[in-house]
């Protein structure tokens, strides 16, 4: 629930710093939330600008979250379910709303550009943020490398449809899937920077272009699609039973991911603690509505059997409709617009948390340090760019993009349980929005991502124990000597 107009009572203390001596305190030393708010913005030769509005949270985190997921999706969701893939829609996005309502209370809560990394260092100490935001690195930096590659497959058949024409395979896709270098993979991460490097409020403005493209795409979809419905594709509604509506419900839980985008904005928001809860809610009801109502048409245009296999699903739809490829290309242009806003938004996230783990020490203050003029961490900006770029451009990615997903699950997991800690710990803390039933919902939320994290095939856990192996030796190689806790202390 929303609390309007709260404000710190005149008695309240700064939570204490833990006791740091032994190793086991100083992995767990905490930052005090006062210190995390009163930091916000600051960083190296200058500070970020607080310019954006609810509207453009919310479209940073419909930018993160809409893309890849409704156009590629339902070919892999729909042989499981069959038409009740709706109903699988909207048990994943229940799912989602677990998190999603912890993270908008914390998000008031610290609104600070850490998202879930400031939330753990808050609330569970230094090892724990760390393991948190290398999981969201792993989140926000491969998935941005993943998606520029799935860009570069529609922009060809953008350019097919359109032109006639198509980029050679040995320039759009790496090395190991046919290719010498995706050269599209990397135009688009390099478009993205060069939106970011204008600054924050430009981008975000760019972003709502984009967002509003693709959402008119889609209705435009659901608009003609909705003359080829025929009331048998309804039957039988669940064919596969409630089992094969639970897997395809756990297959789209992951077009959810992204709703948190917002929470990396929080040091760039006019009002932080009464808009980010409202972004981060707003946005997942609307991209949860727009995938319902697209599904819904779909499979009524669509027997579900034919579903097997699409990876383009929507665009044949389109063209078995209408007999023309006209529409197919013009939803195709579509996505070509809707990954690319995924990439600029998830890009921007990724700067944020590692521009808060820079303030904090923990990595080079390079992706701390502000240039004065723009406000935006620009060699930060820079650095990441082209470390995705060059992934998605040279790299097969095959397991590692789908280990995005268990990087996230964790980091969800860790927030559910920040909010039972930090209501426990600091129980008069004001907060603009409050999880309802807590500790309920929470640990409902925490039990779901772990179900989640169960579900994923083993050789993702191994590369995701590879990935966080490589992390601890980074933390206790530098961070945790570095870490500006660490340097308090001396």
């Amino acid at each position: 629930m929303l609390e309007h107009g709260a404000a710190p009572p005149a008695t309240q203390q700064p939570e204490p710093d833990p006791p740091v001596s032994g190793l086991g305190a100083r992995l767990m030393r905490r930052k005090p939330v006062e210190r995390l708010v009163a930091e916000g913005g600051q960083g190296e030769g200058g500070s970020l600008r607080r310019s954006m509005g609810v509207w453009q949270l919310t479209m940073i985190s419909i930018g993160a979250t809409l893309g890849t997921g409704i156009f590629v999706v339902l070919g892999e969701a729909v042989p499981d379910a069959g038409p009740a893939v709706v109903v699988s829609f909207v048990i994943a996005g229940l799912t989602a709303l677990f998190s999603a309502l912890s993270y908008a209370e914390l998000a008031g809560t610290i609104p600070v550009s850490g998202s879930s990394y400031s939330y753990a260092y808050a609330t569970m100490g230094e090892l724990i943020a760390w393991i948190c935001g290398w999981c969201l690195i792993l989140e926000y930096g491969v998935s941005v490398a993943a998606v520029a590659v799935g860009w570069g497959e529609y922009l060809n058949e953008l350019l097919d449809g359109t032109l006639g024409v198509t980029i050679p395979d040995a320039l759009a896709a790496p090395p190991g899937d046919g290719g010498i270098f995706n050269l599209p993979a990397l135009l688009v991460v390099l478009l993205a920077m060069a939106f970011l490097l204008g600054g924050a409020k430009e981008s975000a403005r760019a972003n709502a272009i984009m967002v509003g493209v693709k959402i008119a795409a889609l209705i435009l979809f659901c608009a003609v699609a909705f003359t080829g419905i025929r009331a048998g594709n309804y039957t039988p509604f669940m064919p596969l039973g409630m089992a094969g509506v639970s897997a395809a419900g756990a297959t789209l839980f992951f077009s959810y991911i992204g709703f948190d985008a917002a929470s990396t904005a929080g040091e760039e928001a006019k009002n932080p603690q009464r808009d980010l809860p409202r972004a981060i809610m707003l946005s997942l009801i609307i991209v949860t509505a727009l995938y319902c109502l697209v599904a819904a048409v779909a499979v009524g245009a669509l027997p579900w059997k034919k579903f097997s296999g699409s990876e383009a699903a929507l665009a044949s739809i389109m063209k078995d409709v209408t007999g023309q490829n006209f529409w197919a290309v013009l939803l195709a242009a579509g996505a070509v617009i809707a990954i690319a806003s995924v990439v600029l938004t998830v890009l921007y996230g990724q700067t944020r948390i590692l521009f808060a783990m820079s303030r904090d020490g923990l990595v080079p203050k390079v992706f701390s340090t502000v240039h004065a003029r723009t406000g935006v961490p620009r060699a930060n900006t820079v650095i990441v760019s082209f470390f995705c770029g060059v992934l998605a451009a040279a790299i097969p990615l095959g397991q590692l993009a789908d280990a995005t997903s268990i990087g996230t699950l964790f980091a969800f997991a860790l927030v559910n349980i920040a909010v039972i800690v930090l209501r426990r710990t600091r129980p008069d803390m004001p907060r603009t929005f409050r999880v309802p039933l807590s500790p309920l919902f929470p640990v409902v939320g925490f039990v779901l991502c772990l179900w989640m994290m169960g579900s994923l095939q083993f050789v993702t856990w191994v590369v995701f124990g590879v990935w966080m192996a490589v992390g601890l030796v980074l933390y206790f190689g530098y961070g945790m000597r570095r870490s500006r806790l660490a340097t308090a202390e001396k």
